[in-house]
């Protein structure tokens, strides 16, 4: 378990020495309690598409943070990054990541296998111009 946590915190210090990209932890205001991270990898770079991903601890699903962490995530990469789209896939199995994304604009693009389930992910674009 340490090593991936090593492994996964190089990565994230790697892409953002390389892009100035990253996820960003999400906390409670209210608590300061640390509850999740939303943020943009590299997806297709030349392209200008990021990929957009949320991770919250289920205690916090339903609640709306993560409708609100996500957009200010889409608002600072439309905004400071310069990119055109983001792109989001999501387990198929995962219901309530297809409603966040469609509540957020993303629009269904198709399906795209992710090799650490070994399954076709829904996937998803949402463009700069479509009014995010």
């Amino acid at each position: 378990m340490y090593s991936l946590i090593i492994k996964f915190v190089k990565f994230v210090l790697d892409m953002y020495r390389q892009h100035n990209i990253q996820y960003w932890p999400v906390f409670l205001l209210q608590t300061n309690e640390h509850v999740g991270c939303c943020g943009v990898r590299p997806y297709n770079i030349q392209g200008k598409t990021l990929e957009f991903g949320i991770h919250l601890k289920r205690a916090y699903w339903g609640r709306g943070i993560a409708q609100e962490a996500s957009q200010a995530v889409i608002d600072y990469s439309f905004t400071n990054l310069e990119v055109n789209s983001l792109f989001a896939g999501h387990n198929p199995k995962n219901r309530d990541s297809a409603k966040l994304l469609n509540k957020l604009g993303f629009k269904y693009t198709h399906d795209e296998f992710y090799k650490p389930t070994g399954l076709q992910h829904p996937s998803y674009l949402l463009k700069k111009d479509s009014g995010s």
